[in-house]
């Protein structure tokens, strides 16, 4: 009871310097290990974004894959959490519990924070691509984020196609499973209507995260499964990238995720839930991007944005 107390109490302090204060940190473990960095924008949109830097599961590469990014999607009115989890060392549940904390406080905290809870999505690198895309397939429903965008990922945990590290730092003993190998290669969890919108951005030439296997594979996976997902490769930039104006694509890349975030509806708020019964017909079966062409994306369409099928 002590620990509920405390915590609501931290949630008053933080609503009242939230009006004043547009930046502010919140542990997410007891002792103090992690903690997500929050800006809040002027002008806020409602859209928000939970940031996961990369780093192979044994660092956080938290600049350029994560803090740098505040200014630009500020200016965009996107709120922005950035995620310092912690590193697997064994125990894969540790980052994957920091994340979804962080999910289930941005969406608890929508209404203080100026932000629609049906618009938050989450931004992984590398790695961190890869826990985005864990908890986009693999965590319970209500802490799947509304989007996902994933930068350069590791989406298999096959080291003899993806990043060894990664590989064996987040699987840790399970590293030699096959069943685990395959549970958390995050191509082979993407469903039908479950899995979130998707965006991906890579390098061609990444030498590190093989795209084929990794990138690609996901995009497979989506599109195979009828759900939306986009997927801009850039000729060269290899690995890391992240919004470092080194990368020769910067503008292009930004350019590129402005309008895929341009171009998601969102409904509002507090939008009336309208449920579809029907068969494998009603649900689009047969047709590709059943979310944009099937029966329930048109009368979402011929509805709008006050209610949400």
């Amino acid at each position: 009871m002590r620990k509920i107390v405390l915590f609501s109490l931290m949630l008053v302090a933080m609503t009242m310097s939230a009006q004043t204060a547009r930046e502010f940190k919140l542990n997410l473990a007891d002792n103090g290990d992690s903690h997500m960095v929050a800006f809040l924008p002027e002008k806020p949109s409602g859209k928000a974004i939970v940031g996961i830097p990369g780093g192979g599961y044994s660092v956080l590469s938290n600049s350029h894959e994560g803090l740098m990014w505040s200014s630009w999607l500020n200016s965009r009115g996107i709120a922005y959490f950035v995620v310092n989890y912690r590193l697997p060392n064994g125990d894969r549940t540790r980052p994957i519990g920091d994340v979804e904390k962080t999910m289930r406080i941005v969406r608890d905290s929508a209404q203080t924070w100026g932000i629609n809870p049906h618009d938050v999505g989450i931004m992984g690198f590398s790695a961190g691509g890869h826990l985005a895309s864990v908890i986009s397939t693999l965590s319970p429903f209500e802490l799947r984020p509304d989007f996902t965008i994933l930068f350069y990922p590791v989406i298999s945990m096959d080291e003899k196609v993806s990043h060894v590290y990664s590989c064996r730092n987040f699987l840790g003993e399970d590293q030699k499973n096959p069943e685990m190998v395959r549970k958390y290669s995050t191509q082979n969890a993407v469903r039908r209507h479950l899995t979130p919108p998707a965006v991906i951005l890579m390098s061609s030439d990444d030498r590190l995260v093989p795209p084929v296997t990794n990138g690609v594979a996901y995009y497979s996976a989506m599109r195979s499964a009828g759900n939306e997902c986009s997927m801009f490769i850039y000729p060269t930039g290899d690995h890391g990238w992240g919004i470092g104006p080194w990368f020769k694509y910067h503008d292009q890349m930004l350019s590129d995720l402005a309008t895929w975030l341009d171009n998601r509806q969102t409904p509002k708020p507090g939008a009336v839930k309208v449920a579809c019964i029907g068969n494998s017909i009603t649900d689009g079966h047969g047709i590709d991007v059943a979310t944009q062409h099937g029966y329930p994306a048109l009368l979402q369409k011929k509805l709008g944005s006050d209610y949400w099928v």
